[in-house]
């Protein structure tokens, strides 16, 4: 039987600190029923995945969770992802990575992207790059989970619309498969937004990416898709979204070119976890936040 949530599950509003918060069905099939998936944003540099490779096990048992989607496009020292630390996030229990614009940083990563069904580039980039767009895993009771990956086109520019090539994406996926979550990777809000509607009751979740800053938006939309429009970032927090607060800032007073270094305080587990019935249909969604120190 799943662990109810723990004190760092948020809902809407207050946190949630007992198992009272939250009522647990006392009929065990009910309970079975649910799908739980919880989804790790943006694992930013060395402090990011080491804090979730080190936690993910118990974090995984305690919240009850049948799956985890993490997505490691900053992985690599905040910019990328190797096929080293792929490896270590899947032996860690990550089910899936999703990934975002900077997948290309890393080139070691492009045979993975090629051999690898447990990790996804942007479906929106062009059909002849290296990976898959999307993808699905199963349990070890045999649920399926699929998992979408899509990139913004405001400000970071994919090749492909998003909105063009999703019905196309989901019409690939096999009708047995009701479980689907999409990262929506993306900088405009907007985009985000409108992603979460124009998919909502087709898949289970939109979760936005990209920005590291954790919105309190999260929602059940009318047609039972789980949204939020960032997920926060799983990484450091002293920092400006993961770097060195003091190079960015002699960047922003100076104007001059400055290496990026990542920072290393404060660092937290943050993204959301979704429950959802048989028929796919999201249930709950809550935001994680979990302090690593």
């Amino acid at each position: 039987m799943p662990t109810p949530p723990s004190r760092y599950l948020q809902a809407r509003a207050p946190l949630i600190t007992d198992a009272s918060a939250r009522p647990w069905p006392s009929d065990l099939s009910v309970i079975l029923r649910i799908m739980r998936i919880l989804f790790v944003s943006d694992i930013f540099g060395k402090p990011g995945r080491t804090a979730l490779m080190s936690r993910l096990p118990s974090l995984r048992e305690e919240l009850g969770a049948d799956f985890v989607v993490a997505n490691g496009e900053n992985a690599a020292s905040g910019a990328g992802i190797t096929r080293n630390i792929a490896e270590k996030l899947l032996a860690a229990q990550v089910d899936v990575i999703t990934t975002g614009n900077h997948i290309w940083r890393q080139k070691d990563i492009l045979p993975f992207l090629r051999e690898s069904d447990r990790i996804v580039r942007p479906a929106n980039y062009l059909p002849a790059n290296p990976g898959r767009g999307w993808t699905a895993v199963s349990s070890k009771d045999g649920r399926q989970l699929a998992v979408v990956n899509l990139s913004g086109n405001l400000y970071i520019g994919a090749p492909r619309g998003a909105f063009q090539v999703i019905d196309s994406v989901l019409a690939e996926i096999p009708a047995g498969i009701r479980h689907i979550v999409a990262d929506m990777h993306a900088e405009a809000t907007s985009e985000k937004v409108a992603m979460g509607l124009y998919l909502d009751g087709r898949v289970t979740a939109v979760i936005g990416t990209h920005t590291h800053v954790m919105t309190a938006d999260e929602k059940v939309l009318p047609g039972g898709t789980a949204y939020i429009t960032d997920a926060g970032m799983t990484g450091p927090h002293n920092s400006v979204i993961g770097v060195k607060k003091e190079i960015i800032l002699q960047r922003f007073l100076t104007e001059m070119p400055v290496k990026f270094e990542v920072a290393e305080d404060d660092v937290w587990i943050e993204g959301v976890v979704i429950d959802a019935g048989d028929d796919g249909r999201a249930t709950a969604i809550r935001r994680l936040q979990l302090e690593i120190g």
